[in-house]
Protein backbone atom coordinates (compact mmCIF):
# COMPACT_ATOMS: atom_id res chain seq x y z
CA UNK A 1 0.00 0.00 0.00
CA UNK A 2 1.65 3.21 -1.11
CA UNK A 3 1.64 6.27 1.11
CA UNK A 4 0.87 9.44 -0.86
CA UNK A 5 0.92 13.12 0.06
CA UNK A 6 -2.05 15.23 -1.05
CA UNK A 7 -3.25 18.84 -0.96
CA UNK A 8 -6.97 19.49 -0.98
CA UNK A 9 -8.06 21.98 -3.66
CA UNK A 10 -11.02 23.04 -1.55
CA UNK A 11 -9.67 23.59 1.99
CA UNK A 12 -5.92 23.70 1.05
CA UNK A 13 -4.94 21.26 3.83
CA UNK A 14 -1.99 18.93 3.21
CA UNK A 15 -2.05 15.33 4.45
CA UNK A 16 -0.79 11.79 3.83
CA UNK A 17 -2.96 8.78 2.98
CA UNK A 18 -2.43 5.08 2.44
CA UNK A 19 -4.10 4.29 -0.88
CA UNK A 20 -5.38 0.76 -1.46
CA UNK A 21 -6.02 -0.48 -4.98
CA UNK A 22 -8.45 1.67 -6.94
CA UNK A 23 -9.70 3.53 -3.84
CA UNK A 24 -10.48 7.19 -4.58
CA UNK A 25 -9.08 9.27 -1.68
CA UNK A 26 -11.05 12.06 -0.02
CA UNK A 27 -9.86 14.92 2.18
CA UNK A 28 -10.08 13.91 5.86
CA UNK A 29 -10.81 17.55 6.79
CA UNK A 30 -13.60 18.59 4.39
CA UNK A 31 -14.38 15.30 2.55
CA UNK A 32 -13.67 16.87 -0.86
CA UNK A 33 -12.55 14.59 -3.70
CA UNK A 34 -10.67 17.43 -5.41
CA UNK A 35 -7.13 16.46 -4.38
CA UNK A 36 -3.73 17.20 -5.87
CA UNK A 37 -1.10 14.52 -5.32
CA UNK A 38 2.15 16.14 -4.18
CA UNK A 39 5.70 15.20 -5.08
CA UNK A 40 7.51 13.52 -2.23
CA UNK A 41 10.96 12.10 -1.82
CA UNK A 42 11.17 8.37 -1.16
CA UNK A 43 12.37 7.35 2.27
CA UNK A 44 15.78 5.73 2.25
CA UNK A 45 17.13 3.62 5.08
CA UNK A 46 19.70 5.45 7.13
CA UNK A 47 22.94 3.93 8.28
CA UNK A 48 22.46 5.88 11.55
CA UNK A 49 19.11 4.25 12.37
CA UNK A 50 19.44 2.43 15.63
CA UNK A 51 18.39 2.54 19.24
CA UNK A 52 20.17 5.85 19.85
CA UNK A 53 19.79 8.96 17.71
CA UNK A 54 22.56 11.51 17.51
CA UNK A 55 21.39 14.69 19.16
CA UNK A 56 18.74 13.17 21.41
CA UNK A 57 18.60 14.86 24.77
CA UNK A 58 19.28 12.82 27.92
CA UNK A 59 15.67 13.16 29.10
CA UNK A 60 14.44 11.53 25.88
CA UNK A 61 16.79 8.55 25.90
CA UNK A 62 14.68 6.65 28.45
CA UNK A 63 11.47 7.10 26.46
CA UNK A 64 10.43 4.26 24.12
CA UNK A 65 10.11 6.53 21.10
CA UNK A 66 11.15 5.64 17.56
CA UNK A 67 14.42 6.93 16.25
CA UNK A 68 14.71 10.16 14.24
CA UNK A 69 12.64 10.38 11.09
CA UNK A 70 9.68 8.40 12.36
CA UNK A 71 7.60 11.46 13.33
CA UNK A 72 8.06 10.59 16.96
CA UNK A 73 11.68 11.40 17.58
CA UNK A 74 12.32 13.32 20.73
CA UNK A 75 15.21 15.69 20.10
Amino acid sequence: MPLYEYRCSQCRKEFELLVRGETKPVCPHCKSKRLERQMSAPAAPSSNAGPECPGRSDSCREQPMPCCGARGCCL
